[in-house]
């Protein structure tokens, strides 16, 4: 079976030319607020230094990093 097909998914570019459409804003408001909660989870584990330190199996450490993030999350959504 062929891997599956992966498709980078990237926002619209207005130019000087041409403005962006207002649909075009809204599709970038969306794949920006799916994006940032993404980046604030890698950027709290560079922060914390975790990727350098860590040496445990690739599975194990995809979990923890995974907890890493929706705990991360959590803190941020609790701070608002």
């Amino acid at each position: 079976m062929p891997p599956a097909a992966v498709h980078a998914v990237t926002g619209f570019k207005a130019t000087r030319a041409r403005k962006l459409t207002p649909a075009e804003k809204e599709a970038n408001r969306v794949l920006a607020a799916g994006r940032a909660p993404v980046e604030h989870g890698f950027a709290h584990l560079k922060n914390w230094r975790i990727l350098t330190k860590l040496r445990t199996d690739p599975a194990r450490a995809t979990h923890l990093f995974r907890a890493l993030l929706v705990l991360t999350n959590i803190e941020a959504t609790t701070d608002n």
